[in-house]
């Protein structure tokens, strides 16, 4: 099958493109991206700017009618088996920040750009991308020339709308309820008869259902031509808060078998529980960090003041 983060990213990359593209990217790109069989990264971020994009120094010089692009990117998970980056880069420093940045669409297989492995603490690969003097054609601009911010601001739309359909408090609860089915209770019985455990899974479960209607809210949005920032903000906050949630449960419930991982004798979850408390610190960073989203609901939602 596909790649469980792959295809989330590709998803959202494929919005992006519909919205924003050209014929040429619906017909380069987002045909292929239908058949599930390409995959697309994420280049915004860089080693001294990870939430503050606007920052990044990535630049692109025009020459003719193509685009020199020299820079680095950092957390480009996935771009080890990507076909295209969706890339962020400066093409004017003389203006206010977020006035100066472009987005394209680059093929991985261009000459210049290295992949570099990062490992992280859930085990799972990340990357660093270097770009050395890589040559595109302006046919593979994203927007505007220096429009990248407008375009920023869908990508993140459809990258929070798409937590909820990838919510990886689904497969977590799965495993625990399979592991609880036959791991003894210190109470007797197995841990499937704990009360306790009892209700956490079905309070994990009321709100796998939730974050999916949020996310399906968010979907119903940009499938009938809107934006869905607000609800994708939404839909972020809600999933990955109660994944948050139901891993720290699981984990107290598991006790030190919680703490054991893959291929471990006796782990908890065949060591998924372990590695979920691992993973899910990341996911409420990445897509806009939560504070980031609890302000854009507060201030469009609730009509609250602006933070800062």
């Amino acid at each position: 099958g596909a790649p469980y983060d792959g295809l989330a990213v590709t998803m959202l990359v494929a919005g992006v493109v519909n919205a924003v593209g050209t014929d040429f990217h619906r017909n380069r790109v987002l045909q292929k991206l239908l058949t599930g069989r390409f995959n697309c990264c994420l280049g915004y971020s860089e080693p001294d700017h990870g939430s503050d994009v606007a920052s990044i120094t990535t630049k692109a010089v025009r020459d003719g009618d193509e685009w020199v692009i020299t820079g680095q990117k950092m957390w480009t998970t996935m771009a080890h088996v990507s076909d295209w980056v969706i890339l962020l880069t400066r093409t004017n420093p003389d203006v206010p920040r977020h006035k100066g940045l472009t987005m394209f669409l680059v093929p991985m297989d261009t000459p210049g750009i290295e992949v570099q492995p990062v490992p992280t603490m859930a085990t799972e690969r990340t990357n660093a991308t270097f770009y050395d003097d890589v040559r595109v054609g302006d046919e593979w601009r994203l927007g505007e020339v220096d429009g990248g911010w407008a375009v920023m601001g869908v990508a993140l739309a459809f990258e929070r709308g798409v937590m909820g359909g990838t919510n990886p408090a689904v497969p977590l609860l799965r495993h625990v309820r399979d592991w609880a089915g036959g791991a003894a209770s210190p109470d007797g019985g197995t841990m499937l008869q704990d009360p306790l455990l009892r209700e956490r899974l079905a309070r994990t479960a009321i709100a796998n259902q939730v974050s999916q209607l949020l996310t399906l809210r968010a979907a119903w949005i940009a499938a009938t031509g809107g934006l869905p920032g607000l609800e994708g903000s939404m839909a972020k906050l809600y999933a990955t808060g109660r994944y948050q949630q139901a891993v720290g449960w699981f984990q107290e419930m598991a006790g030190a078998e919680g703490l054991l991982a893959f291929g471990v004798d006796d782990a908890a979850a065949d060591g998924w529980i372990d590695y979920d408390a691992r993973h899910a610190p990341v996911t409420t960073i990445y897509g806009g960090t939560t504070e980031i989203n609890r302000n854009n609901v507060a201030e469009r939602h609730l009509d609250l003041p602006r933070d800062r």
